[in-house]
């Protein structure tokens, strides 16, 4: 269960805070999804840039709440989370460059070994594939 650690002033003033390299591509990335979902960001477990949320209940019972998409930006590598679903558009992993596939997210070394439309196009397939699922909200 991940959760809202802060709004879009805390989000903004965890990214001015990073490094000058790490900065530069977190507000690239910010840019990007904030175009791609039309919502603000939040800052999520402390670390993780969010856009939309999701109230899931699994079959078992087990329920939460948890951002639709992000990324969090860290000195080794970006992840970005796309959650459920988003492996099913091989089409356009194929363009995107390189980067390594987590279970609900992408691995990517830096901005620069990726193509950020085809990276918008992912984020916005993986939206409304997980809309598909649950209701998401604005963050």
């Amino acid at each position: 269960k991940t959760v809202v650690t802060g709004g879009h002033e805390d989000a903004a003033a965890f990214i001015a805070a990073l490094p000058k390299k790490s900065r530069m591509e977190a507000e690239t990335l910010d840019k990007l999804f904030r175009e791609v979902t039309g919502w603000q960001p939040q800052l999520w477990a402390g670390s993780m840039i969010g856009y939309g949320r999701y109230h899931y209940t699994y079959e078992s019972g087990r329920e939460g709440e948890a951002m639709a998409t992000g990324f969090r930006p860290a000195k080794a590598r970006i992840s970005v989370y796309l959650m459920p679903g988003y492996t099913d558009f091989p089409h356009l992993f194929d363009k995107l460059g390189k980067f390594k596939r987590g279970k609900s997210c992408l691995y990517i070394n830096k901005l620069a070994d990726i193509d950020s439309s085809v990276l918008g196009h992912l984020i916005r397939a993986a939206l409304d594939d997980l809309a598909r699922k649950w209701p998401v909200a604005p963050s």
